[in-house]
């Protein structure tokens, strides 16, 4: 889009998004990872590391993660090894594998959270009945990119969804793997 040379208020005028990098974010390695996850911990912040870690091992997208119900992660007294849930985007149904490390700070969590089952795992804080907004979830990314020293212009809540493919296939090789 250009603007009219007749225009003398245009003249001067800077693009909304002049210097934001276009194009899709960086996955985490796996250093960046514990480096999240010590920050994490160093600061007690449990709801943010049981986000972090089942944001890596789902692989979902910030809307599906933000809306995952308790009874989609717990079965009974125990937090699954797998779970399944519709996508939102493509309406079909995704598994999941929730690794033991994603698993203690999701039971760690939902100790401290309560609720039950048909409540949100990440609650919202204007109100327990909504889930915390995706909005409000890449502002929490970008803080947890920050908090390591790295720069939220190359990192967002997508680097999440695409750190657990990019380190399984650097360690195989094998996209049918992913």
């Amino acid at each position: 889009m250009t603007f009219s040379q007749f225009d003398p208020a245009a003249q001067n005028r800077v693009p909304w998004n002049f210097g934001v990098k276009i194009g899709p974010k960086q996955p985490f390695n796996q250093k960046q990872i514990w480096a999240i996850q010590f920050f994490l911990d160093l600061e007690k912040r449990i709801r943010d590391r049981a986000l972090f870690d089942v944001a890596i091992d789902s692989k979902l997208r910030g809307c599906d993660l933000v809306e995952l119900k308790i009874g989609d992660l717990v079965k009974g007294p125990e937090i699954r090894k797998r779970a399944a849930i519709t996508q939102r985007k493509m309406g079909r149904p995704v598994q999941f594998e929730i690794a033991l490390d994603a698993r203690g700070s999701l039971f760690a969590w939902l100790e401290l959270r309560g609720g039950s089952v048909e409540d949100y795992v990440f609650p919202s804080r204007v109100g327990h009945s909504r889930h915390l907004s995706t909005r409000q979830y890449a502002r929490i990314v970008d803080e947890w990119v920050e908090a390591i020293g790295l720069r939220p212009e190359e990192y967002g809540s997508h680097s999440l969804r695409r750190t657990k493919t990019s380190i399984v296939f650097k360690a195989t090789g094998n996209l049918r793997a992913i």
